[in-house]
C-alpha cells in the first residue's frame, strides 16, 4: 500500500473514531441525566421525610423538687409549656428536641413564694418570660435514652444532660398516635443565674442549689 494511501485510511479512521466517541458521550448524558435526577429525587425524598411530636399538655406534666432548710423538699410545677420532637418517621434516635417553659406559670402551691420565684431575683419572669431547651435525643439501650442539648434561663446557656425512658407508641381512641416519655435530670440552679440565697441564723441554707426535674409527657404525632 502507498503511504499516501495508508495516511489517508488513518485519518479516516480517526475521525470515524472521533464521532463515534461524540455520539456515546452525548448518549451518556442525556440518558443518565434523568437517572442522576431520579436518584437525587429519591434522596431528597429520604431527608425529607420528617414526623413533628407535639406535646399534649393536657397528658403532660413538668416538676421540679429542690431542699428546703436541707431537711425537706419542695415539689413545684410549670403549668404552661410546649414543644415537641422531630423524627425520621417513628425512629426516635436522633431526634431533635425543642422545648419551652413560660416562668411566669410556675407554681409551687404557695402564692407569696411564687411571687418571689417570678420576681428579679429569680426567673425575672417580666424580663425573661420563657426558658427553652433544645437538643438531640440519643437511644441508648432498650427503652432508653439521653438527651443532650442547651438549656437557656434569662441569659445563660449551657449544656445538659437528662435521662429520658420511652414508654411506648399507642393510637388513642381519636385515632391519634401519641407516644410517653419520663424525663428526668439535675441542674444546679446557680449555673443559671438564680444565684439568691439566705442563710437561717442556725445556718441552714433556705433554698438548695440542686434542683430534680422530672417530665412525663404526651406526644401527638403530626
Amino acid at each position: 500500500m502507498k503511504p499516501d494511501r495508508f495516511i489517508y485510511l488513518c485519518n479516516r479512521t480517526l475521525e470515524h473514531s472521533e464521532k463515534i466517541s461524540a455520539h456515546l458521550k452525548l448518549y451518556v448524558h442525556t440518558y443518565s441525566l434523568p437517572i442522576e435526577l431520579e436518584i437525587k429525587t429519591i434522596k431528597n425524598m429520604t431527608t425529607s421525610a420528617k414526623t413533628t411530636w407535639n406535646i399534649d399538655p393536657m397528658h403532660s406534666e413538668v416538676q421540679f423538687k429542690v431542699k428546703h432548710l436541707v431537711i425537706s423538699t419542695v415539689t413545684g410545677a410549670f403549668k404552661s409549656f410546649e414543644g415537641g420532637l422531630e423524627t425520621t418517621e417513628d425512629n426516635f434516635d436522633g431526634a431533635n428536641a425543642s422545648f419551652s417553659i413560660a416562668t411566669a406559670s410556675i407554681d409551687t402551691n404557695v402564692t407569696d413564694r411564687d411571687a418571689h420565684l417570678k420576681s428579679a431575683e429569680f426567673f425575672d419572669s417580666e424580663n425573661h418570660p420563657n426558658m427553652t431547651f433544645k437538643g438531640v435525643l440519643k437511644h441508648t439501650s432498650g427503652d432508653d435514652y439521653k438527651l443532650v442539648g442547651d438549656l437557656t434561663i434569662k441569659d445563660t446557656t449551657k449544656q445538659i444532660e437528662l435521662t429520658v425512658e420511652h414508654g411506648g407508641i399507642m393510637v388513642d381512641g381519636y385515632g391519634q398516635t401519641k407516644a410517653g416519655f419520663e424525663i428526668t435530670g439535675n441542674i444546679n440552679r446557680k449555673d443559671f443565674g438564680l444565684t439568691w440565697s439566705m442563710v437561717t441564723e442556725a445556718g441552714g441554707v433556705v433554698v438548695g442549689d440542686n434542683v430534680k426535674l422530672l417530665l412525663n409527657v404526651q406526644l401527638t404525632k403530626g
